[in-house]
């Protein structure tokens, strides 16, 4: 492309209610829990909680039971998939999306992580053989992996031979880990074994951009290239861009859209909204300017596993919930005065409700950042 990109100029404040309109978080939905993960595309899954808490900030009377029985079915599953991180995905976009996303884990294991620079030299053919033979035994842990090829490999690092399973071999997170409710160590089988179906022979990747527009969108080539962590995108936007229209944000970069894609009034009111540690509204865009402005500067730095709260549409603050076994308490921490301090304490509590049931006393406590 040359020259200045053509379209219509698009606020901030336009790309930020276009995306809370399409990610249902500006109003909560009655839709069903795998209805939503398939449009969603993928929920962040690193932390077992977060899908339940993504669905239960965007769902009206959402049940955790609901996406726990669908985990447990292997209706949707759990696996390393965008950026190389783990998510939740339908059992059919995960046969779908694991063909075109390999590109990703593979250059993840060997120029993004150590794991690869470890195994120099190896026979990573046959690590992966014999690891693939554990694994058609019995789902394993990560640790067994280490011990079991550690021992067939001795000269190198044991951590390192059993990533290069968990990176280059499609693999799932098996229940009961990630079922509410449950716990589990991270225990992993081969995707095609446990879903009991081969992967898409033909899948494509033109449908994969269009989807993200559909719940991401406007967006540049550069924004799917971060949510993907795909490379050079730009030959599929120019096939798809007869199709597509475009527009500009304000720093004169081009954004494609889906033409029918809602794009509210940018005064469109934003409920309070607490999402979950990990999000991909928060973090499928290169340029993340249009819902966490600022965010990074005022990030809490304790290491105390903080999740972003939504004030007008932006981050504009954190939260975290603590909990025993016969209280829980969850701690606001908004980065300036609330425009609306009882409609966030309101919906503080909501959550403190679904997250904790049984706990005897639950208390908020909003503390200024």
């Amino acid at each position: 492309m040359t020259g200045r990109p053509s379209g219509n100029v698009l606020s901030q404040r336009a790309l930020n209610r276009a995306l809370l309109e399409r990610q249902l978080l500006l109003r909560r939905e009655g839709r069903s829990a795998a209805a939503t993960v398939e449009h969603l595309v993928a929920l962040q899954a690193q932390n077992p909680r977060d899908p339940y808490v993504a669905l239960w900030t965007r769902l009206e009377d959402f049940d955790p039971h609901e996406l726990g029985r669908l985990v447990a079915e292997r209706q949707v599953v759990r696996t390393p998939l965008l950026r190389t991180t783990l998510h939740l995905v339908g059992a059919g976009d995960c046969l779908a999306m694991t063909p075109l996303l390999r590109p990703v884990l593979e250059r993840g294991f060997w120029t993004g992580s150590p794991f690869g620079r470890k195994l120099k030299g190896a026979d990573i053919d046959a690590v992966l053989a014999a690891g693939l033979a554990l694994l058609d035994e019995r789902p394993r842990t990560t640790a067994q992996l280490r011990q079991l090829l550690g021992e067939r490999w001795p000269g190198y690092d044991a951590s390192s031979l059993a990533y290069a399973v968990h990176y280059l071999v499609p693999l799932v997170q098996t229940p009961p880990r990630g079922v509410w409710g449950a716990k589990g160590l991270p225990t992993w089988a081969t995707t095609e074994q446990w879903l009991g179906r081969p992967f898409d022979p033909a899948p494509s990747i033109d449908r994969l951009v269009l989807r993200y527009l559909a719940a991401f969108g406007p967006a540049t080539v550069m924004d799917v290239q971060a949510w993907s962590g795909l490379t050079r995108l730009r030959e599929v936007a120019e096939r798809l861009r007869p199709g597509l229209r475009c527009f500009r944000d304000e720093a004169g970069r081009e954004l494609l859209d889906l033409p029918q894609a809602p794009r509210p009034d940018p005064e469109t009111p934003a409920p309070p909204r607490f999402l979950p540690e990990y999000d991909n509204v928060v973090l499928g865009h290169a340029d993340r300017s249009r819902i966490a402005a600022g965010a990074a500067e005022r990030w809490p730095t304790d290491d105390l596993h903080w999740s972003p709260l939504l004030v007008d549409g932006f981050v504009g603050g954190v939260w975290r919930a603590k909990q025993d076994r016969r209280s829980a308490t969850l701690v606001v921490g908004p980065f300036d005065a609330l425009p609306e301090p009882a409609t966030v304490e309101e919906e503080a509590t909501r959550l403190l409700e679904f997250l904790a049931p049984e706990a005897g006393r639950r208390t908020i406590k909003i503390v200024m950042r």
